[in-house]
């Protein structure tokens, strides 16, 4: 098995490669739509640059409860769509901060950060399991379908207790799974499409708990169904193991969940 930083290396890219490639001319069932970017609004998606998308599975800034003048962190910013909605919500005397490991991804949030003239939005390189971010500097920590990629997940929810302000909230939507077969924890692919790397729920929840967090809950569930589970698979890689007959046994085994908490 892969240790930790190789595990990282493999999906930054895998998500670098997923950012340049495109569909590869593969069709999504139309019926699998609602495992894309769901939450937002056209205009937000219309702030992306041409081609680019989110690898979310949520929008965890949907009923949050950012104000003006706050801080936000978000973990994996990926193409930085959640900066741009989160700047939105904080206004020019709040600041945004998001966090990612892969360069391609880094470059395509800073682009996308001065096309839409933000002076409050700053992207930094790191991983999540160690954090660029000063202790009890942020207000709210965000993040959209990353943390189910890390291979050390304790460590990121301890990151996250860290970083928080007392009073701070967490609202982090991510995939959750149940009784993965051996087949699906292996495939590389799997995993960089935030399948094979998922952990229950209730393993998820009290992680949060271990690192501190109190109030945490499940807000709202999405529980895919085949045809859905086949659109997760190939959303980062279309062309490759979304047509794997063996992930129609995974519906109702995986679901998308938002998580919110505080630290006390």
């Amino acid at each position: 098995m892969p240790d930790a930083h190789d595990k990282r290396k493999d999906v930054s890219r895998f998500y670098a490669g997923a950012l340049r490639r495109g569909s590869c001319g593969c069709t999504p069932h139309p019926a699998a739509l609602s495992t894309m970017p769901v939450g937002y609004r056209p205009e937000d998606l219309a702030r992306l640059s041409e081609g680019e998308t989110s690898f979310g599975c949520g929008n965890p800034l949907a009923f949050s409860a950012v104000r003006e003048g706050e801080v936000v962190l978000d973990l994996g910013s990926g193409a930085g769509l959640d900066l741009l909605v989160a700047a939105e919500k904080v206004g020019p005397t709040g600041r945004v901060i998001g966090v990612d490991m892969t360069e391609a991804m880094i470059e395509a949030a800073r682009a996308n950060v001065a096309r839409a003239g933000l002076a409050n939005v700053e992207v930094r390189k790191g991983i999540i399991e160690a954090l660029p971010v000063e202790s009890a500097s942020v207000d709210h920590v965000i993040s959209n379908c990353v943390i189910n990629l890390s291979p050390e997940k304790d460590r990121v929810f301890a990151e996250i207790a860290r970083v928080l302000r007392p009073g701070g909230r967490i609202r982090i939507s991510d995939i959750v799974a149940q009784d993965l077969p051996a087949w699906v924890r292996a495939d590389p692919d799997l995993y960089g499409a935030c399948i094979g790397g998922a952990i229950p729920e209730a393993d998820y929840l009290a992680g949060l708990e271990r690192a501190g967090l109190v109030d945490v809950t499940v807000e709202e569930r999405l529980r895919y169904d085949a045809d859905q589970v086949r659109d997760l698979a190939g959303v980062a890689s279309p062309c490759c193991c979304g047509g794997d007959p063996r992930l129609d046994g995974l519906a109702g085994k995986i679901w998308s969940a938002t998580f919110s908490g505080r630290k006390p």
